[in-house]
């Protein structure tokens, strides 16, 4: 599976992003659709994951409110909508998936997913 994120760019705080993910194929076995950001001399962290089995959306606690994931089945396409940015938003931005279900638990842990994208870089001026 390839994965080609879009959408990054230069944005004033306040303002809003739409991000894409692209998926050259569906995983199979639901597969959970993740965005995670990084930073330099920081770890990857996880943003935003869905659940494609029970259709559950999650956040980490600092976008809860501002960012929205979804998901275009048609067009293998994952998305994170992005308001009220905030210069601590600033971040290359990754989309992930894997083969096979995954426990909610572990939904968050970088290390649970296989394929990556190129990721893209979000840029929030205060």
């Amino acid at each position: 599976v390839q994965l080609q994120a879009s959408g990054g760019g230069l944005v004033q705080a306040g303002g809003s992003l739409r991000l894409s993910c692209a998926a050259s194929e569906r995983t199979n076995n639901y597969g959970p659709m993740a965005w995670f950001r990084h930073t330099p001399g920081k770890e990857r962290d996880f943003v935003a994951a869905m659940d494609t089995w029970s259709g559950r959306s999650y956040y980490t606690d600092s976008v809860k409110g501002r960012f929205t994931i979804s998901r275009d089945k048609a067009k293998n396409t994952v998305y994170l909508e992005m308001s009220s940015l905030k210069p601590e938003d600033t971040a290359v931005y990754y989309c992930s998936t894997r083969n096979g279900r995954i426990v909610t638990s572990a939904i968050d842990q970088a290390g649970q997913y296989t394929y990556w994208g190129q990721g893209t870089l979000v840029t929030v001026s205060s």
